[in-house]
């Protein structure tokens, strides 16, 4: 009877174990697996909250599919003490594996709202956005200039959030005077700026800050991601350029980055200058004047006059000889590379085109015969704009 017995619970005991190991697979495919998310969500971990909390809220946003086994996996894993808290883009398919790595990396919300702060050649605006999970992209709940105006509500509320993301976008072409005021209008950085740095030495791009951050240090960024553009593509340059230096390319980068905004334009419009140099022709550009005029602090919002074009200035490009002392704005990566590689042509004019690009001539017959063009597209685009303001009136 006895052995029949310890026979029985042995055989009990080996199923035990079996279920148990089953049981265990189960669970190891169900934390590892795909998860049951058909779209992305947002996800946002609250300051405080305990894994528990977190686990629930996940089952009931359709993130997981239990609660129970997220929690046994956080805990084998040693992470159930690790959520860090902010908002987070959980995409479809995830594992739990996968969703417990990302709430426990730390680093930027992935998702949520975010204060981009950007500073262009023509004025600096705030804006407060909003990712869709469904797609991806992010929406606009707000826009405004911070120097106009009262701040919206929409706006202060979200932007004290401890969640949001804050970012500084800097344009291709703007001054260092620019980025500079720019940055004193934004109020969740903080830092006094006594100077302006070198014109050209700031990367035009997109900085995430933290809330607080130095002013001084983020312009010190800027410099050592430019310095570092430079390094990179210097040693890649054309041979034979009629510059010498990285300084002297980067005033040619901002000369071409403030003639051309159109991106596959940029390598012609380059050509056209490095021509004229080797052919002691002087550049002509009227960016050059503009910035003898301003010293890179705003913009003219005017048209050149011909006593402007005609006076002498380190930087009038129209009666002194060769490059300009030093860059008239801050160019952006495609610049630079287009004044160290500009396309091998044998062209030495180009004009406004009305479609934002540009005529490009090789003589100075074809190059007026593109003028010609050019006035009349201005006639007609200044008729069109005058017939349109009497009918509003």
């Amino acid at each position: 009877m006895w052995r029949a017995v310890a026979s029985n619970a042995l055989t009990l005991f080996i199923v035990l174990l079996v279920v148990a190991a089953g049981l265990l697979t189960l669970g190891r495919q169900a934390y590892t697996g795909p998860g049951p998310l058909a779209q992305a969500v947002c996800f946002k971990v609250e300051r405080g909250a305990s894994l528990s909390q977190v686990s629930r809220a996940l089952e009931a946003q359709g993130a997981i599919s239990d609660a129970r086994i997220f929690r046994i996996g956080a805990d084998y894993t040693d992470k159930s003490g690790a959520l860090k808290f902010g908002s987070y883009l959980i995409p479809p398919g995830s594992s739990m594996a996968q969703v417990i790595d990302q709430l426990t990396a730390g680093g930027q919300s992935s998702c949520g709202r975010e204060v981009n702060f950007r500073i262009s050649v023509n004025s600096t605006d705030v804006v407060l956005r909003e990712l869709d999970p469904a797609t991806n992209r992010y929406v606009e709940v707000v826009k405004f200039d911070p120097a106009v105006g009262p701040v919206p509500a929409e706006y202060t509320e979200a932007a004290t959030a401890d969640d949001v993301r804050l970012r500084i976008t800097v344009a291709e072409g703007v001054t260092s005077w620019q980025v500079v005021e720019g940055l004193k209008r934004a109020e969740f950085m903080a830092g006094e700026l006594d100077q302006v740095p070198p014109e050209g030495s700031l990367a035009p791009d997109s900085y995430e800050v933290d809330r607080g951050a130095d002013r001084a240090a983020l312009l010190g960024e800027m410099a050592d991601r430019q310095a570092r553009i430079m390094a990179e593509l210097w040693e890649t340059r054309a041979a034979d350029l009629p510059y010498d230096t990285p300084e002297e390319a980067m005033v040619m980068a901002s000369i071409v980055e403030k003639e051309t905004a159109v991106a596959d334009e940029r390598g012609r419009v380059a050509s056209v200058f490095v021509n004229r140099l080797r052919q002691g022709m002087r550049l002509q550009t009227d960016p050059t004047v503009i910035y003898g005029i301003t010293n890179g602090e705003g913009v003219l919002g005017r048209g050149l006059r011909q006593s402007e074009l005609r006076r002498e200035t380190p930087y009038n490009t129209y009666v002194i000889d060769g490059l300009p002392p030093g860059p008239i704005a801050n160019p952006g990566r495609a610049a630079i590379e287009a004044a160290l590689n500009p396309d091998g042509s044998d062209f030495l004019f180009f004009v406004a085109d009305g479609t934002g690009g540009h005529a490009f001539a090789r003589t100075l017959d074809e190059h007026n015969a593109n003028v010609a063009k050019w006035r009349e597209i201005e006639a007609e685009l200044l008729k069109a704009q005058e017939e349109a303001e009497a009918a509003g009136d």
